[in-house]
């Protein structure tokens, strides 16, 4: 799954996307930063307040008048002395979830999501039917890759709004970070249903179907998501491959050839190679691989892929040039010290050597 800074994370949607053939598109939805106000209405953190137990008079005082000045600093966008008021309110009065709401956002916002998602789940334990903040308990666990955690928070989200968008959207990646594909389908295909017109969540739903090796479902998404969205080269990739194990390999092509206009990358290169090759294409083939790692020397399926391609000329010319032999076998062993575990390349180097 390209690298993504801390800063970046708080963009509206996440797009986490990986190289193909080990791939998936993960969308993680609601990481707005940068002022973003909280989903919870007035009345229902007004209600929530009503249904706690009420702190000694003097406490209680302290802890208003806390909030009362936090609220106004952070109406003036004063976010750190605000968060030393919220923090106060809470000391004073641990049952005000509006202080909790309060902090936990502009930790969030500050990229402290550790600490967001330990207020945002005290909130939600005081509001046991306020959807927003066990979302966002789920959606800062997640982004603190605490997978299962995050899961069991956006499921209790769901529990109170079977229907939001965002929250099946993002548990349907959380379980597929987790690597359990069948129990992410279920939320990405409610995802679409709630929002066809999102591209995000088709390119989800076609990474989970590429995983459950249910490849023409996946091409279907993919396709649609392209039509919703910027032309972007792992999409394309994932398409590629999934045309790739469907036996459509001159469409494989064509998208590879689209990818490499926009971003030439190792994995185009290697991913046309492999398309040339069972095509029959085997100078083209070779050709490819070649510049596979020529644009990342370190890309093991690249060394693979030239290996496979000498062995195969080696046996065409019923073995008389060693020199195809030795090559190969030369890729494939730099392909076992890049990626070991690859058992058929090491049969394959067993046989030859």
């Amino acid at each position: 799954m390209t690298s993504t800074s801390t800063h970046q994370l708080q963009a509206r949607r996440i797009s986490l996307c990986a190289a193909v053939g080990t791939s998936a598109i993960l969308v993680l939805a609601g990481c707005a930063g940068g002022g973003g106000s909280t989903r919870a209405s007035g009345g229902e953190i007004s209600r929530a307040v009503n249904d706690v137990p009420e702190a000694p008079k003097t406490k209680q005082s302290a802890a208003d008048q806390a909030l009362a000045r936090a609220q106004n600093l952070l109406s003036q966008g004063m976010k750190r002395p605000a968060l030393i008021e919220f923090e106060r309110a809470i000391e004073n009065n641990p049952s005000l979830p509006q202080a909790y709401m309060g902090a936990a956002e502009i930790y969030r916002e500050q990229g402290d999501y550790e600490s967001a998602a330990v207020r945002f789940g005290q909130a939600a334990d005081l509001m046991p039917q306020n959807f927003d903040s066990r979302y966002k308990q789920g959606l800062m666990l997640q982004l603190l890759n605490r997978l299962h955690e995050a899961v069991k928070a956006y499921v209790k989200a769901l529990e109170i709004n079977p229907n939001d968008f965002e929250a099946n959207l993002n548990v349907a990646t959380a379980y597929l970070q987790l690597g359990e594909p069948s129990s992410a389908l279920p939320f990405a295909q409610r995802s679409v249903q709630i929002n066809p017109k999102s591209g995000p969540a088709h390119a989800n739903l076609g990474s989970i179907y590429s995983t459950l090796n249910r490849h023409q479902d996946a091409v279907n998404e993919y396709r649609q998501a392209l039509e919703l969205v910027e032309l972007s080269p792992p999409l394309l990739l994932n398409l590629a491959n999934s045309l790739g194990k469907i036996g459509r390999f001159d469409e494989m092509l064509n998208t590879l050839n689209q990818v490499i206009r926009i971003q030439p990358s190792a994995a185009a290169y290697e991913r046309m190679g492999f398309a040339h090759f069972r095509l029959s294409r085997f100078d083209e083939a070779l050709k490819a691989f070649r510049t596979s790692v020529e644009i990342d020397p370190n890309y093991a399926p690249g060394h693979t892929g030239i290996g496979v391609c000498l062995l195969n000329e080696y046996e065409f010319a019923k073995r008389a040039n060693d020199d195809f032999r030795t090559e190969g076998l030369k890729h494939l062993r730099l392909s076992v010290q890049l990626e070991p575990r690859q058992n058929q390349v090491i049969d394959l180097i067993n046989r030859y050597r």
